[in-house]
């Protein structure tokens, strides 16, 4: 038997449908990329902390700005696709691999 306080639970896509709109909406997709954007900026600053390097270390390998880097890390500015590549490749060398689906 389910318990009260069980129905009252919401999944977290069904809260997304919720708050944005079902996947294929305006307002839904407009969520969704700037929730990958807040990831890539997550996943650099990860990336540089466990490189062990400071926002400043980081733009100096990658001829930019530790401002820019800053930026990055918190969702303030989209990222160039040619500059993603340069923080990948020579900041922290590695490669970037990119799929769609």
């Amino acid at each position: 038997m389910k318990n009260k306080e069980t129905k009252k639970l919401t999944s977290f896509s069904d809260h997304l449908d919720q708050q944005y709109g079902k996947r294929g909406t305006k307002e839904r997709e407009t969520f969704e990329e700037g929730f990958e954007a807040f990831k890539l900026g997550i996943m650099i600053q990860e990336l540089r902390k466990q490189n062990g390097l400071t926002q400043s270390q980081l733009a100096e390998k990658c001829g930019t700005t530790k401002n820019y880097i800053s930026r990055i890390e918190n969702n303030a500015s989209d990222i160039r696709l040619s500059t993603l590549m340069r923080i990948i490749s020579d900041g922290f060398g590695g490669h970037l691999r990119m799929n769609v689906f």
